[in-house]
This record gives C-alpha cells, sequence and structure tokens, in this order.
C-alpha cells in the first residue's frame, strides 16, 4: 500500500513538518505520480544549500515555464521527527537524486544520513508537467501512457533559459503525441485547468527545439506518435536538474524523474492569462516542412483578421474580392512572427518609358515592414533589380531616421536652466552626407539633442542591406539563399515580396496593361521557387491585381475575374497570398498584425518557449515603428523626389495607384492604427 499526504504550502514559507516527513523519513510519503489525474497538485523538488537560494529563486522567476515555484523552505529551521512515521508505505523506486559539483552522484530513497547538510540548505517546490494529465480527460481525450507504465519521456533542448547568477541550462520539455483535430480543444483544456502552465512552447517538427529522435528521451519513457498524431511540447520542472547540474555547487537534491509530492498548492505568482477571454489560445499550421504550429490569442486573431477585410477594399474595381482567402494575413504574420531572417522584395517597372519605370506601389509598404521587422530584433534585407540598386538605396538612405534631417540647436537662456534647447525652424535641414537640400522644419519644438522633431522622424531607425540577384538557375539560387550551398543552413527563414513583378507562365512578366516588361526584371522569382524545395524558409506574396510575384497561389482565380488575367497572372505561387487594394497596404496591414502578436502574451510566451522574461505589451519600440500617416507621407515625398509615378496614372505626385494620399491612403493607414492600437 502507498500512502500520499496533502499538505499546504505557500510561497516562501512552507511548514516545517510537511518539509522533514517529506525529505528526512527513511518511508516518506512521496510516489510516482507521473499518471496521477485530479485532486491535489503534484511538485517536485530541489534542495540547494542556503547561499544559493536567492539566486535559484530568481532564475524560477525568470523562467516561470519550466520552473513554476510553488514555494521554498526556510534554511536552519529544522525539527527532526521520528523515522518510519509512516508505516507499510512501498519504496517502489529512488526518490531523490543528490548531486556533487554537477555530477549526479547517487540515487536515494531517504536523506537521513544528510541531516547536518540539510540544516544548510533550502527546499524549492516546483510545479509538475503531470498535472497536464487532466487535461485529456477535460478535452474528452484518451490518455496516451508509455510502454511499461513507466513516466513520459522529457527532452533536453537546444533552447537557452534565461542565465541567474550562474544558473544556465537548455530547457528541458515534455512530450505528448495529439491527434491533429484535436489540437486545439487539448490546447485549451490544459490552459483552462493550469492557466499560462498548461500552454505548451512547442508543436510540431521536434528538430525545431533540436530535439533528434523521438524515440530516444534524456529523461523517462517514450510516447511514439502515431499516424495522424502531432508532436505538442510542455516546458518540465526537469529543467531543475539541469540547472543543479549546470551550477556544479558542491552538494545538491533533486527529486528523482518521475518521483514527486501531491500538494493542494497553486502558482500564487502565475497570471491566469490562458483564462481570459483575451488569453483563449487559438492552434493555426504556420507551415509543413517542417510542421510547425503556432500559438495566439483568439482577441489578436480577430483583430487580424479585421486588419484583414480592411485592406481588402477594391478602389480600382479590379475583382479582387474574388482572390481573397481567409486568414492569409493571419498565418503570413503568425510565420514572419517566428522568423529570424526576412528577405523582402519590391519592385514593380510599370513605366518602361520613364526613368526610373518604378511605381509608387510596393516601396512603401516594403519599408514599413522592413521597420517593423528591426523593432523585433530581426534579421531584414531588401532585394532589388540590379538596374533600380543606386535608386533603392538612395530611397533606404532618406528613409532613415539620423538621415532625414538634421536639427541646429539653439541654446535660449531661459532653457539653460532646464538643461534643454530649442529646436529652430529656421536651421533644419537634411544630412549633407547624402547631399540633401536645406528645409525649414514645419514644426519647431522643444526636445533633447537626441530628438527629432515628429515631421523630421524617419521611416527606418537603421540602414538595410540592400541586394541585388541575377542568376538565373536552381543551383545559383540555392547559393544565394543558403550558406555554403547547404539547404539545411538557409540565410533567410522568410521571403516576402510587395508589389514584386511577378513571372507568368510564359516565362514573361507584364503589367496590368498586358505590356510585356521582362528585359526590366531580374529572376528573383527563382529564389521564391527555390524557397519551396528547402525546409524552413517560408513566402509570403503581397498583391493588388494578380500579376505580382507570390500570386501563383490564387492563379486560377486571376485568369478566370482579373482583366488580362489569362495572360498576365503570376505563376510563381507563395506559402501566404495576402491581397489588398493597394499591395502598401498589405505591407502595412503585414507591420500592424505582428504588433498585435507581439502585444499578446499568449503568442510572447509560445515564442520565447516560456523560458525567458515577457516583453511589456505593446512596448514604446514597437509602438514607434508602427507605420503612421505622418510617416508614410514622407516615404512618398521621398519617392516623388525621385520622379517616382504612379501605377495608374503615371503621375509624379503624392498619389498611389491614382489614388491621393490624403483623401485615402491617409486614411486606411489610420484605420488600420485604430483597428491595431484598440482605438475606436
Amino acid at each position: 500500500m502507498t500512502f500520499t499526504m496533502t499538505f499546504t504550502l505557500h510561497p516562501k514559507s512552507c511548514p516545517l513538518a510537511a518539509i522533514r516527513s517529506l525529505i528526512l523519513q527513511k518511508k516518506p510519503n512521496i510516489r510516482n505520480m507521473s499518471s496521477t489525474t485530479g485532486g491535489p497538485r503534484p511538485a517536485s523538488m530541489v534542495v540547494l544549500h542556503r547561499a544559493l537560494a536567492p539566486a535559484f529563486e530568481t532564475f524560477c522567476q525568470a523562467n516561470r515555464g519550466p520552473l513554476p515555484l510553488l514555494g521554498r523552505g526556510e534554511p536552519g529551521k529544522w525539527a527532526w521527527p521520528a523515522l518510519g512515521a509512516v508505516s507499510g508505505t512501498r519504496m517502489d523506486r529512488p526518490q531523490f537524486r543528490k548531486y556533487e559539483f554537477g555530477a549526479c552522484t547517487g540515487s536515494l530513497t531517504s536523506l537521513e544520513e544528510y541531516s547536518e547538510q540539510l540544516k544548510d540548505m533550502v527546499t524549492f517546490f516546483l510545479g509538475c508537467s503531470a498535472s497536464l494529465e487532466g487535461a485529456w480527460e477535460k478535452a474528452g481525450l484518451p490518455r496516451r501512457d508509455p510502454p511499461g507504465h513507466g513516466h513520459v519521456g522529457a527532452y533536453k533542448t537546444t533552447v537557452p533559459c534565461t542565465t541567474v547568477a550562474g544558473f544556465c541550462c537548455p530547457l528541458v520539455v515534455t512530450m505528448r503525441p495529439v491527434p491533429k483535430d484535436k489540437l486545439e480543444r487539448l490546447v485549451q483544456a490544459s490552459c483552462s485547468l493550469m492557466g499560462e502552465q498548461g500552454q505548451p512552447v512547442h508543436i510540431g517538427d521536434p528538430e525545431l527545439l533540436g530535439i533528434q529522435d523521438l524515440s530516444r528521451p534524456d529523461y523517462g519513457d517514450p510516447v511514439p506518435c502515431q499516424p495522424g498524431e502531432v508532436p505538442v511540447f510542455w516546458p518540465s520542472q526537469l529543467t531543475s536538474l539541469e540547472a543543479v547540474s549546470g551550477y556544479q555547487t558542491p552538494l545538491a537534491f533533486t527529486s528523482a524523474p518521475g518521483s514527486m509530492v501531491m500538494t493542494d498548492l497553486k502558482d500564487l505568482e502565475a497570471p491566469a492569462g490562458c483564462l481570459t477571454p483575451e488569453g483563449i489560445p487559438e492552434v493555426h499550421p504556420i507551415s509543413q516542412d517542417p510542421l510547425h504550429y503556432s500559438i495566439t490569442s483568439a482577441s489578436a486573431v480577430q483583430k487580424i483578421r479585421e486588419l484583414e477585410t480592411v485592406i481588402a477594399v477594391d478602389p480600382g474595381n479590379r475583382g479582387i474580392g474574388h482572390l481573397l482567402r481567409k486568414d492569409e494575413l493571419l498565418r503570413a504574420s503568425l510565420s514572419l512572427s517566428h522568423a529570424h531572417a526576412v528577405l523582402i522584395t519590391t519592385g514593380f517597372p510599370t513605366h518602361f518609358n520613364h526613368e526610373p519605370p518604378e511605381e509608387t506601389d510596393g516601396p512603401p509598404g516594403a519599408i514599413a515592414l522592413a521597420a517593423f521587422l528591426q523593432a523585433l530584433d530581426k534579421g531584414v534585407s531588401v532585394i532589388v533589380d540590379r538596374r533600380a540598386l543606386s535608386l533603392f538605396q538612395k530611397l533606404v538612405e532618406e528613409a532613415v531616421e539620423q538621415a532625414t534631417c538634421r536639427s541646429i540647436m539653439e541654446t535660449t537662456v531661459s532653457d539653460e536652466a532646464f538643461g534643454r534647447q530649442l529646436c529652430s525652424p529656421l536651421y533644419h535641414q537634411r544630412d549633407e552626407a547624402f547631399g540633401k537640400a536645406s528645409r525649414n522644419c514645419p514644426n519647431p519644438h522643444r526636445a533633447d539633442a537626441s530628438t527629432l522633431c515628429p515631421s523630421c522622424q524617419g521611416v527606418l531607425k537603421t540602414p538595410i542591406p540592400i541586394l541585388t540577384y541575377q542568376g538565373g538557375s536552381a543551383e545559383a539560387a540555392q547559393a544565394f539563399l543558403c550558406d555554403e550551398r547547404d539547404p539545411k543552413s538557409p540565410r533567410f527563414d522568410h521571403l516576402v515580396a510587395i508589389e514584386r513583378a511577378g513571372r507568368a507562365a510564359d516565362g514573361n512578366y507584364y503589367n496590368a496593361r498586358k505590356m510585356n516588361i521582362k528585359h526590366l526584371v531580374d529572376p528573383i522569382d527563382d529564389l521564391f521557387l527555390v524557397a519551396q524545395k528547402i525546409p524552413g524558409i517560408s513566402s509570403t506574396g503581397v498583391g493588388d491585381g494578380g500579376n505580382e510575384l507570390g500570386m501563383g497561389k490564387v492563379k486560377e482565380a486571376v485568369k478566370n475575374h482579373i482583366r488580362n488575367g489569362d495572360v498576365i497572372a503570376c505563376d510563381v505561387e507563395a506559402d501566404f497570398a495576402v491581397i489588398a487594394g493597394v499591395s502598401n497596404w498589405g505591407g502595412y496591414a503585414l507591420a500592424c498584425a505582428l504588433y498585435v502578436l507581439n502585444s499578446c502574451e499568449v503568442h510572447g510566451r509560445y515564442l520565447r518557449k516560456a523560458a525567458r522574461p515577457s516583453h511589456a505589451p505593446g512596448e514604446q519600440r514597437w509602438t514607434e515603428a508602427l507605420p503612421s500617416v505622418a510617416k508614410e507621407e514622407k516615404m512618398l515625398s521621398i519617392l516623388v523626389q525621385h520622379r517616382v509615378r504612379s501605377g495608374v496614372s503615371g503621375n509624379v505626385g503624392m498619389e498611389v495607384d491614382g489614388l491621393p494620399f490624403h483623401s485615402t491612403h491617409a486614411q486606411m493607414i489610420q484605420k488600420l492604427l485604430d483597428v491595431t492600437t484598440g482605438c475606436q
């Protein structure tokens, strides 16, 4: 017979009677609870020298996902119980691990012989992933246990936990196979039972976590995936074993894998974000090779769907409604949110009789998206036609904040007392490094010396690398996309085309009037074609007429519903096709959707694998990086200065696709911002 005692602990204050009966008895009331459902909550223990207690507590708080701290004891206040207080306890397996200088040197059924050392040690109680078992019952799913009724396998990953005062280790996760069509039901059930601790950190290919073989867990026994099932990973408290091992303290103890104590504790520090309407998780596929799902909140999904609706208006009456596919913006932005390095292409030389032949649709949306990717600390580059390299270099130079204007500061007597300066309206000028003419600043204002006035604020924080590609073969495209031509080492994990001329079925490139402009277009399409065969690279196409790169995904609709579609339809598809009334709007919407996702705690926790502290929702640099009417007006004015023309009318002026900026595009930008930031 096995006995289990339920007791109550509170963070930083554990009753000594509970601690002593658990740790010192020859026959402790501890048992393997990996298959227990319902009732008290299981916990594991870590016992460290008192000098390490503050650092380890901070380490747990910084990595709350795998190490939810339920409580801790106080050192030096031990009262020893009578041994054998619980009779008839059957010890099926060791209950503790002993660590000396980072090495596991023994498995123990009791800590009795270390009673003197324990007087200077502190016990931590951590929540366990075994609590997940109740989610299967709540979701109406049969539970899958390892063969032989061992405890569910756990795996070391290559995801680093946040380092605190010498405590550093990889994240350890546990895996459960889940039927593909039941993923969202189970995730919602686990979150409703456990709050944020019930949210998975990864759904899909284990290699994305650095796990090479699911049949060989580092702890416990594997649960094999059956056809139609998807591996789902949750953070494991066994991360604590890696932390203890990595610190190499002279003496430490932990619960043995699979051994737990039962408590009625709750993680009082864990917010119940998943329990609120704003925190209800939704699961969405973002890649098939490798298999990858993402998670975000239902409220974030609703906002992004609203953004998709806003940009789907058809001011040119082209019939783009026939090209729309639901949730393309959502999946594209989720995929971009997971990306580390993004390659953006733009440029549609529709005005082939003019110099430059580019149009004003495309570059503003591409640079707006690049600006937000910069704010998310992602690598971002832009690739354009060789003949347009100089033009785009100038556009980017002038879009950078520091290059947009230079203030000549004048200190006034009244300002000196406050150490502040007056930005003179008479001496504001473009950065001389780029040879720009002087101009007056329309908004004189008081500011710190490093601050730019709002109208002089640039679109980009830092320059973006401008690349070209003229390869023309699959081998050349792979060499461009991958380090040392190795498809296992891609340089970019997401390609984005915004109003980029797309190759038609006959190999030519056409504008909307069926004019062949192939002589002005480099074969950047090849990069998208080759990327389809390289695992780990996704792609997005943004278009408004069906002849743009990436629109091959909707080419049949283009041929059937768009004027001249049978000729001009792009034949090259992207993984995601974002349709907008004007392609710039699609670029703005992608930036706004990324803001929504990264301001969502449910998605943010999934991104950081619950192993790092969260960002403040909508932190300031993200807000500043959003498209704005002022910044997009500035970007369009830069294009006009370089004689770039409107796509429909051919005019050189403040318009895109024949639509005036202030009465059309400015209103669209404001609508997108209102949806994004919640303004009514």
